[in-house]
């Protein structure tokens, strides 16, 4: 079983999103996602919850916490989410970085948008890494 942490500063957002998409998209005998931040928001941004809610994910009750050296032993990958110098940094973990804007405080048709693209690069992720779910049909086929 893989690690994979998805992380920025706050995690209340993009981290946040990109874990829940990997988690249903992911064969979780596989590969699993976390969520972390090196200065972890008090709750998930509430932008990000309602277009969440739109495609069937509840994070109401995700908490943003913390990136610590403990949650990392054992990651396979870290991916940042585009935070710059702010971006979090694990001594001697492959790391990957997607460059995405920050949901924070933006109409809901940018955070779909943002949303969409977080849910592109998941799947295509999975795809490459073989962490995919297989569809039925093509296990019968």
């Amino acid at each position: 079983m893989h690690k994979v942490i998805f992380a920025c500063v706050h995690n209340a957002g993009r981290s946040q999103m990109a874990a829940a998409f990997f988690n249903q998209l992911a064969d979780r005998t596989k590969a699993e996602a976390i969520s972390a931040g090196t200065e972890p928001g008090l709750r998930v941004h509430p932008e990000v919850l309602a277009v969440m809610q739109e495609v069937g994910i509840d994070l109401s009750k995700a908490q943003p916490q913390k990136l610590t050296q403990e949650l990392a032993n054992d990651a396979a990958l870290l991916i940042t989410m585009g935070c710059g110098d702010k971006c979090p940094y694990v001594p001697g973990l492959r790391r990957d970085d997607w460059p995405l804007e920050d949901p924070k405080g933006l109409p809901l048709e940018e955070v779909r948008r943002i949303r969409d693209g977080i849910k592109g690069r998941v799947q295509t992720f999975l795809q490459v890494e073989g962490y995919a779910k297989l569809i039925y049909d093509q296990q019968h086929s």
